[in-house]
């Protein structure tokens, strides 16, 4: 292989797979995030839609993804990121396709949890990259794939509403502009699998995963840590299922409180079950002993649970309402003509950009990590970076001393003129620029903790992005937006403390090529049970 990152240079194979990659993860984020833009269509469809319904169905479009991108993480460590991909992509066409078409609301919120489990689609890449860079470029590879392939979300917002209203038009137009989305998705699924392989010739690994649905840990501190890490994911359904049993449809709530115990229960039992698998594979191992170079530390796998779900938790909070934000705050904001300054249209730009910079920040913070000639510090410096910001956007608007019919506080921009909306713009967007570039730091260091756990750490931090997301959309649900940015830059201040105490160093994370004297440690859960 060359030894330069020429990101253009087709005549290299990695870069081509590199670039089919990102656009599979493209589609797959467009698909997942294509339901936000036509929120007003939705409402202006079912009558029986509150507000509060929509909240929901936005908790929902992520919540599946949790234990989607833990089950994916496995797989793709067992069957490899090719046939793992392409599947995803070509099963979850389908409920895709039923959201389209859904006519009421158990339909939407079925079709809808269903579906966000292609949110899982972005842990193959990773892995796939992995297989095809060196730890020297990893950062810089895994970046421009997380950011081109993450604007998926910002080209949904806007594509998605043209097609619909301008390209298709009429009262079905959403339905067909949906149903497009996830059709396309569906047959670039069956063309990847034919562009790629899993591995570069002659680097394909000796030994494949028999069973990859659980870690091994290198010693008995870290197999309680694996155990408490695992709660959190099946806390966050709950919270869910929570959620979902006080939304109320033609008079009635979704579902009973009894139902919603069931849940829990279901919840509690699944946890348990994957506790015991977690003691039935480690307790061996940890008996027999751990060779010294198949350890890792798995405190760092915690410190990058806690990264992911203070940056890319946060981002998925922060897009779906940071356009009410801007446009009710700025709601004093007149022109000469007095008429509104800040539109439903400019509101949604602005929420737009915040996704948009992803092309940039995420690329840029993978970059850095290779550079900067540490990982842990990059790290540390971008989870600081977000703490700042979004207590920075806190300031942007103040309480007015008058209150909403509802009770609640009304909030008003911090300082008068047109000035400050820029200001409140370049603090969002540069908060932005800390929270994916993060995001592509926290990716650069994955692959390098242990190389074939590779989908099953990526798995588990991603999966911990959307735990975020969900706790943060439920506390959102209980607070004003001023308190919400301070809440959020609090998370983020929580996991730089993280990140210093436990986040360690990666080994070789800035070599050539993988040291290959080493054996690769794959694991039979079979064989171990036995």
């Amino acid at each position: 292989m060359e030894d330069k990152f020429k990101l253009f240079d087709f005549s290299q194979e990695r870069v081509r797979v590199l670039h089919y990659t990102w656009i599979a993860f493209f589609l797959t984020f467009y698909v997942w995030f294509n339901m936000a833009p036509i929120k007003s269509l939705l409402v202006e469809s079912f009558d029986f839609l509150t507000d509060q319904n929509i909240k929901s169905l936005l908790i929902c479009n992520v919540a599946l993804t949790i234990p989607a991108r833990i089950i994916i993480g496995s797989l793709v460590d067992k069957y490899g990121p090719r046939v793992t991909f392409s599947g995803i992509m070509i099963v979850t066409a389908i409920p895709g396709l039923m959201f389209a078409f859904a006519d009421t609301f158990t339909q939407l919120i079925v079709s809808r949890l269903l579906l966000s489990s292609i949110g899982a689609g972005f842990v193959i890449g990773i892995k796939m990259t992995a297989n095809w860079f060196p730890p020297k470029m990893i950062g810089r590879a895994e970046g421009f794939y997380a950011g081109w392939g993450n604007f998926g979300s910002a080209a949904a917002s806007g594509l998605v509403p043209i097609v619909a209203i301008s390209l298709i038009g009429g009262e079905y137009g959403w339905r067909y502009s949906l149903a497009l989305s996830s059709i396309v998705c569906g047959l670039y699924g069956i063309l990847y699998y034919f562009l790629v392989k899993d591995y570069p010739t002659g680097k394909e690994p000796q030994k494949q995963v028999k069973k990859a649905n659980i870690m091994p840990v290198s010693s008995y501190g870290d197999l309680i840590q694996y155990i408490l890490w695992t709660a959190p994911m099946n806390l966050a359904l709950g919270l869910l299922a929570n959620n979902l049993q006080k939304q109320m449809v033609h008079g009635q709530n979704l579902y009973s409180v009894e139902v919603m115990y069931m849940i829990w229960g279901v919840l509690a039992v699944l946890y348990l079950y994957k506790v015991i698998a977690i003691l039935r594979v480690n307790l061996p191992l940890l008996k027999a002993g751990v060779p010294e170079e198949e350890k890792y530390p798995f405190s760092s796998v915690a410190a990058l649970n806690t990264t992911y779900f203070a940056n890319f938790g946060a981002e998925l909070a922060v897009v779906s309402m940071l356009p009410a934000f801007f446009f009710e705050v700025f709601e004093p904001l007149k022109d000469a003509n007095g008429e509104r300054i800040v539109t439903l249209a400019l509101a949604g730009l602005v929420a737009g950009s915040f996704a948009f910079i992803n092309l940039v920040a995420r690329p840029l913070g993978g970059y850095l990590s290779d550079k900067m000639g540490s990982r842990k510090k990059t790290m540390m410096i971008y989870m600081f970076g977000i703490a700042l910001g979004f207590a920075a956007m806190g300031f942007i608007g103040k309480y007015s001393g008058t209150f909403h019919e509802g009770g609640a506080e009304i909030i008003v921009p911090t300082f008068d003129g047109t000035w400050w909306l820029v200001v409140s713009v370049i603090i969002t967007m540069a908060c932005s620029m800390f929270v994916q570039g993060a995001e592509g730091a926290t990716f650069a260091v994955i692959p390098s903790i242990k190389k074939e756990l590779t989908g099953r750490i990526a798995g588990m931090a991603g999966a911990y992005g959307n735990v975020g997301a969900v706790t943060y959309l439920y506390i959102f649900t209980m607070v004003n937006e001023k308190t919400f940015f301070f809440i959020l830059a609090a998370g983020a201040f929580v996991s730089f403390l993280f990140c210093m105490i436990y986040l360690k160093e990666p080994k070789n994370s800035f070599g050539e090529e993988e040291d290959e004297s080493l054996p690769i440690m794959e694991m039979d859960e079979d064989a171990v049970l036995k």
